[in-house]
């Protein structure tokens, strides 16, 4: 819910309610110059997700929570991480300042761009500049704060934002090709550069050899007190031809150093996002598993000698928090199938967040959706359980398959308060 000291902005009125469609805006509130911009807990607490995962920095979260004397801040994962600073951001007096701050310093420039906007088609005409250019967090932010943006164009610019999510992990695996080349490319420019040090190390040794000769040649002229009249131009030409061949094996050395260099930070780049597909492909196929053997069991049980035992289920009273409407009605239905009693409480949308103490109290195990339910609702489901030592558990996806992988699966464990 917005407040502060500028209730009657065209972002505030637009984003007061998350729920249906807000008031209409009077002429005067697409003048963006006479009222200051939109501060993060004035906005609409269904934006901050959002803003948080677009235009911070994973550094810049890191940064905050320590200097806010969170102990944990530079251990604890990102998922944790990007919900600690989401929750922030609606407590004005509780970090929501300095969140504010660190906001504006990393975006200092966008928000100057954006200052010349005095109605809410110049803001969205340089959201389009910015969104062609791929200059998409700095944007977002000036954007959503400015006073002249207005509901529909809230709304338009969070769509934007949130397609381009999607588009981000379709090109994994075209990432993870790459990385497969560039591993390939590595190897052989490590061979190349291994093969010209050794070259580099024997010009060396050579031009050690001819100094030492040259030396040697010097002392024993000193010695005799013989008078060179002309010195050895042979061995002076080798000099000068090993050490021109020195200098230009040194420089090609030193390019390749380089370009190792960059292929070793797109690598380990490369690679973190690899490990984050394994794990999304690992979750997938425990899935998978957990849905074929529930598949075989009902084979089983058509067999006139065999019955249903579903010990998973039977007599078990369930929580789903969050999810799709339709998805859970499916989900009932499995449940109630194999004997067992599903409760559901969609996290605030339509139901009232008031039920869920009863709801968690009466059930055995709680499950949500961590892709599908609030930040505020999955808190309260922890603060609940914990409260009243039920066991709960997050589920990846608010698909079947991910439901029933983490009901039946051999090697789930639900936390317990």
């Amino acid at each position: 819910m917005a407040h502060g000291s500028h209730p009657d902005g065209p972002a505030l009125l637009a984003l007061k309610s998350s729920i249906g469609r807000p008031a209409p805006l009077s002429p005067e509130a697409v003048v963006a110059a006479e009222r200051p911009r939109d501060r993060i807990w004035e906005l609409a607490e269904t934006l901050h997700c959002s803003i948080v995962g677009t235009c911070l920095s994973t550094a810049d979260g890191r940064s905050l929570l320590a200097k806010l004397g969170i102990a944990a801040a530079r251990t604890m994962s990102e998922h944790r991480l990007h919900g600690e600073v989401v929750h922030l951001a609606r407590r004005k007096d509780g970090g929501g300042k300095l969140l504010q701050k660190m906001l504006d310093r990393r975006h200092e420039r966008e928000i100057r761009r954006f200052d010349r906007a005095r109605t809410v088609d110049d803001v969205r005409a340089l959201w389009r500049e910015s969104l062609e250019r791929g200059e998409i967090p700095g944007a977002y932010w000036a954007a959503m704060t400015h006073p002249a943006t207005d509901w529909t164009l809230v709304q338009d610019i969070f769509g934007e934002v949130h397609m381009l999510s999607h588009l981000v992990g379709q090109s994994n695996r075209a990432d993870i090709r790459r990385l497969r080349q560039l591993e390939v490319d590595l190897a052989e420019r490590e061979e190349r550069i291994a093969a010209q040090e050794a070259r580099i190390h024997e010009l060396a040794e050579q031009r050690d050899t001819l100094s030492a000769r040259q030396r040697e040649s010097e002392a024993l002229q000193f010695a005799t007190r013989v008078t060179v009249t002309k010195p050895d131009e042979a061995v002076r030409e080798t000099m000068q031809g090993l050490e021109i061949r020195l200098a230009r094996e040194s420089a090609h050395a030193e390019a390749l150093e380089e370009k190792v260099a960059v292929l070793m930070r797109a690598s380990t780049k490369l690679s973190l996002d690899l490990e984050a597909e394994t794990a999304q492909r690992q979750a997938a196929e425990a899935e998978l598993a957990a849905v074929e053997r529930l598949l075989c069991d009902d084979r089983e049980t058509e067999r006139p000698d065999s019955r249903r035992d579903d010990g998973q289920f039977t007599g078990r009273t369930l929580l789903y928090v969050g999810g799709r409407p339709r998805q859970v009605a499916r989900l009932r239905r499995f449940v109630e199938q194999r004997d067992g009693h599903l409760l559901s409480h969609d996290g605030g949308i339509d139901d009232n967040i008031a039920l869920l103490p009863g709801l968690v109290s009466r059930s055995d195990l709680v499950l949500f959706p961590v892709e599908c339910v609030s930040h505020e609702a999955t808190g309260l489901v922890k603060r609940y359980c914990e409260a009243g030592s039920k066991a709960f558990k997050p589920v990846r996806s608010a698909s079947l398959a991910s439901f029933v992988n983490a009901v039946t699966a051999p090697d789930a464990r639900p936390t317990l308060a």
